[in-house]
C-alpha cells in the first residue's frame, strides 16, 4: 500500500508542470491571435479561397491574409478585396475592384468582378458599400487552406487531445528520468 500512495504522489507533483505548459502554449496562442488583429486590424484576418471565380491569381484552397478593414475610402480599381455579398449578406466574397462610382450622397460605391467571371454579378459584385466592406487582400498563401479544411471538427479536437496527452506524458517522463537519476549512485566518483 506505501508503494501505491508515493506512485500516486509522484504523479500528483507532475501535474502542475503539465498544467504549467498547457497554460504557456493556451497564452502564446492568445498572444498571437492579439497582435494578428493590431496588425490586420479586420475581425479576421485569415480567409480560405472556397471558388475559382478569380482563377488564375487566386485558387481554391489559397489563404488570404487581409487587412486595411478601415481603408475604404482608399480602395482603386484593380484592388482585390473581401466583402459581404450586397444582397442577403450571407456569403464573404472576394473580388477585385472594376469600378468606382460615388452616388447622390456622395458616398463611394464599388462594383467588383471575379477575374474567371464574364461580367459582373447583380447583387454579389455590386453595390458595395462602405458596411459590406471587410478589407483588401495583403497576402497570398498559396494552396496551405487545405490545412483547415483537413483539421475541422472532430479531427481537430482529436489533433488538440494528443497534444495534451504528448505534453503530459513528456512532463512524466522527464520527472521520471530525473528522479532516477538523483536516485543511482554516482559512478565517476569511485575511487581508484
Amino acid at each position: 500500500m506505501d508503494t501505491f500512495t508515493n506512485l500516486l504522489d509522484e504523479k500528483e507533483s507532475r501535474l502542475p508542470g503539465a498544467m504549467k505548459d498547457i497554460a504557456i502554449v493556451a497564452v502564446g496562442v492568445v498572444i498571437i491571435w492579439a497582435v494578428l488583429h493590431f496588425v490586420f486590424p479586420t475581425g479576421n484576418p485569415f480567409y480560405i479561397v472556397s471558388s475559382g471565380s478569380m482563377v488564375p491569381v487566386l485558387n481554391v484552397n489559397d489563404i488570404l491574409v487581409v487587412g486595411d478593414g478601415n481603408s475604404f475610402n482608399d480602395l482603386k480599381v484593380g484592388d482585390i478585396i473581401v466583402f459581404h455579398r450586397p444582397a442577403g449578406e450571407d456569403r464573404v466574397i472576394v473580388h477585385r475592384v472594376a469600378e468606382i462610382q460615388t452616388d447622390s450622397k456622395g458616398d463611394r460605391v464599388i462594383t467588383t468582378k471575379g477575374d474567371a467571371n464574364p461580367a459582373s454579378i447583380p447583387g454579389t459584385d455590386f453595390p458595395i458599400r462602405q458596411p459590406n466592406f471587410i478589407g483588401k487582400v495583403l497576402f497570398v498563401i498559396p494552396g496551405l487552406g487545405v490545412i483547415p479544411k483537413v483539421l475541422s471538427p472532430p479531427v481537430n479536437y482529436i489533433i488538440i487531445g494528443l497534444i495534451i496527452v504528448a505534453l503530459f506524458a513528456t512532463r512524466l517522463r522527464r520527472t521520471s528520468n530525473d528522479k532516477t537519476e538523483k536516485g543511482s549512485p554516482d559512478l565517476s566518483s569511485s575511487t581508484k
